[in-house]
């Protein structure tokens, strides 16, 4: 079989040496790359870098071999084009049609999907003509990759640090996997809950469970390749950050019922995949609770944390917002989630088995998502992204 045929762009700022690990990663997982650099790129990696770790010359002008028409070629017979980083001067370009060198041209011939990762100084993502060039892109069926917050050129901090090349390989892989050229969730923005909470007795310990966050994550990287602008509001996982992604970091259930009410109102759809504990002691010990010889512990006494799942059911923010729940049962599963898809009065409650060895920590999953009209969508064994797609297939058909 042909192997994906990828164009990795590759525009002129000084995280253009990460996109060799990007490179790296799309050659070793059997994808065939071709490398178009602008020519700015190049003062930060030179063409013989690229051609080395691609296996193919590296041109930046149109009028190199001619006879093959490269500036259409390319574009054409690509099954994904990926940008990274994509500058601010790049992004310009691309939302207006410019086209003055190879990799503008390309975006302009390809009409398969386009994934721009940009990379850029604070100032620069945020000023309205970015934002503008991005929203253009966007809805034109762009993917465009949130940048990450954190060190940036020199001493300065903030949103615009280039994603980590391991999770930008994992967005493009997902998008190429789906193979349509206008992400389903393209304009929308979710919030996915992910993990496990945990409440405190002591400052030692802690009442938690056993989640990992990988299900909820895999929620947040699979809609980022779709299209959607992500909120991932994240419970004590000890998780890579999906690229695309603005993940809220919280501990206890307090603090993720506030996260997701405060990101609720101006979502399209919520899905709570966090493993949300049900009670926390009713008292927290200052000092670390000691072991007396020859005395029992004090009995711990338990209360209600709110129903998060209920709440935002009841309360929608706005109309048309689909609501997804995850029901974790040890047994009458089906029944049991039947019955929390009518208290909770969310749209869809994803089922699942689990137990010591089964969801928890795997990479795998196995569920059922039903739905609030009375429909069962079975998904069989396999990976969490393979969830995930079935989770926002559905939601995207409700949003439709």
């Amino acid at each position: 079989m042909d192997k994906p045929k990828v164009v990795l762009g590759v525009s002129g700022g000084i995280a253009a040496y990460k996109a060799c690990e990007l490179l790296r990663r799309f050659t070793e997982s059997g994808h065939d790359v071709r490398v178009v650099p602008t020519a700015s790129a190049l003062h930060f990696v030179g063409a013989a870098t690229w051609s080395a770790l691609s296996g193919h010359p590296v041109s930046t002008e149109v009028w190199d071999g001619v006879h093959e028409v490269p500036h259409v070629r390319i574009g054409q017979h690509a099954d994904l084009v990926v940008v990274a980083p994509a500058t601010a001067d790049l992004l310009a370009k691309a939302a207006h049609g410019l086209a003055d060198d190879l990799l503008t041209n390309t975006l302009l011939t390809a009409r398969c999907p386009v994934v721009f990762a940009p990379a850029m100084h604070t100032e620069m993502w945020e000023h309205p003509a970015t934002q503008e060039n991005v929203a253009t892109l966007r809805r034109r069926g762009a993917v465009v990759i949130e940048p990450a917050v954190g060190r940036l050129t020199g001493v300065d901090t903030g949103k615009g640090r280039f994603p980590d090349p391991a999770e930008i390989f994992e967005a493009c892989r997902r998008v190429l996997a789906r193979g349509v050229s206008t992400p389903d969730l393209a304009g929308r923005h979710v919030v996915v809950s992910a993990g496990g909470t945990r409440e405190p007795l002591d400052p030692v310990r802690f009442l938690g469970n056993r989640s990992s966050g990988k299900q909820g994550y895999a929620l947040a990287r699979t809609a980022a390749a779709r299209g959607a602008r992500v909120t991932l509001v994240s419970a004590n996982a000890s998780l890579p950050d999906p690229a695309g992604v603005d993940v809220v970091p919280v501990g206890t259930a307090a603090e993720l019922r506030e996260a997701v009410l405060a990101a609720l109102p101006d979502a399209d759809a919520v899905v709570m995949a966090a493993a949300v504990a049900d009670f926390r002691p009713a008292a927290y010990a200052t000092g670390k609770i000691k072991k007396r010889d020859g005395q029992e512990p004090e009995p711990l006494t338990l209360v209600r944390n709110p129903d998060i799942l209920a709440e935002i059911s009841a309360g929608r923010a706005r109309p048309g917002q689909v609501i997804v729940g995850f029901a974790a049962e040890t047994d009458d599963v089906l029944a049991n989630g039947r019955a929390k898809l009518k208290r909770k009065g969310c749209d869809l409650l994803v089922v699942n088995e689990v137990g010591e060895r089964k969801t928890f920590g795997a990479e795998e999953n196995e569920a059922v998502v039903l739905g609030s009209d009375g429909t069962e969508t079975p998904v069989p064994h396999g990976p969490k992204e393979a969830l995930a797609d079935t989770v926002w297939d559905l939601v995207a058909g409700r949003l439709a």
